[in-house]
């Protein structure tokens, strides 16, 4: 295995979408975005054809220049992503790169006044900008979304409320069943901002004047403030704690904001959409420090209770924590593939 780059049986169009739904978001991030399109092997040489395409989303800091680090004896996904279809171990499809980074590192893909249209930016802008410049086949029952974590929870909410424009997923380590992935951040949470009295704006001022993730109460405190303003930002786009914080205690009506986004409670106001689905990947690792697992078995147990049939849902949980997991990749996306390819002569 190379240690730098390797060349591609497909090729990878980078573009710059400018987003009209991002403009004037409230932290003032880029609203022109990069975007990634892989075409797979044989994509130029046969102009009638359409493909089936899938949206990969990343988890909370991600960016899509990351998608090019190397770590030692791995390769990046898309190098891995593209021996999927060189090897012909599944059906061809466009894989779509999406880039949803903000000023609090990512965005829940979700719309929030704190943070921006980030979930309408996907679905509204994204979509069909690729839908318009590539053959694809350019409905739900042939349009899929991954993630991890972060990315893991925008692929199982994005189907619930667009059904319409996704017809399958894959979730690895997604967040969700919040009281054990989410809950116990608070705690930790506030004795850290006992060395900024309590106030997490004090804290994010220091953080954005020096040398990021050099201070112990950096990668908590940035997770709660931004899953904050994503779940739980005021009117006025300031977020709002969960948690009282000098004393811990749960703020009940601000917690519910964070509960209504918990995939396994949206599963009943969605079960509909979530029957609909050709296809349901959930995956975890059995020592993932967010305790995701738990959350995996739980997504996949509300599914089965609400109609989902067990033979569209594959589930597994592996040996691993919540990082190094990316060798699962190009295992759910070729599985997606089967699940939404075309039909024959399509």
């Amino acid at each position: 295995m190379l240690p730098w780059r390797a060349d591609l049986e497909g090729r990878i169009d980078e573009h710059t979408v400018e987003s009209e739904l991002l403009r004037g978001n409230p932290l003032g991030d880029p609203h022109a975005r990069p975007l990634w399109v892989y075409v797979p092997p044989g994509y130029d040489d046969d102009p009638g054809r359409r493909y089936p395409s899938v949206y990969v989303i990343q988890g909370y800091t991600g960016h899509l220049a990351m998608w090019g680090n190397r770590t030692p004896f791995r390769r990046p996904f898309p190098e891995t992503a593209d021996q999927v279809f060189a090897r012909g171990e599944a059906p061809p499809v466009i894989v779509v790169y999406v880039d949803a980074w903000t000023g609090y590192g990512g965005s829940q893909f979700v719309d929030s006044p704190g943070i921006g249209r980030y979930h309408s930016y996907l679905c509204e802008e994204i979509v069909p900008w690729v839908d318009a410049r590539y053959r694809t086949l350019a409905d739900r029952d042939h349009r899929a979304i991954t993630g991890k974590s972060s990315g893991g929870f925008g692929a199982m909410i994005t189907p619930m409320l667009r059904p319409d424009l996704f017809g399958a997923f894959a979730t690895h380590a997604g967040d969700t069943l919040y009281e054990h992935c989410y809950l116990p951040e608070f705690a930790q949470a506030v004795r850290h901002l006992r060395a900024f009295d309590g106030d997490i704006g004090r804290w994010w001022d220091e953080f954005r004047s020096r040398t990021a993730f050099t201070h112990p109460a950096d990668g908590v405190l940035l997770s709660v403030l931004g899953c904050s303003a994503a779940f739980s930002a005021g009117p006025d786009g300031v977020p709002e704690l969960p948690f009282d914080p000098r004393t811990g205690v749960i703020r009940d009506e601000v917690w519910q904001r964070w509960l209504d986004w918990d995939p396994v409670r949206m599963i009943p106001k969605h079960a509909d959409a979530m029957r609909s689905m050709r296809g349901i990947w959930i995956d975890a690792g059995t020592r993932d420090e967010y305790f995701l697992d738990l959350g995996a078995e739980a997504f996949r147990q509300s599914l089965l209770d609400h109609g989902v049939p067990g033979d569209l849902i594959r589930f597994e949980l592996f040996d691993a924590g919540h990082g190094a997991i990316d060798y699962r990749y190009p295992m759910s996306l070729a599985w997606l593939a089967e699940r939404i390819q075309a039909a024959p002569g399509a």
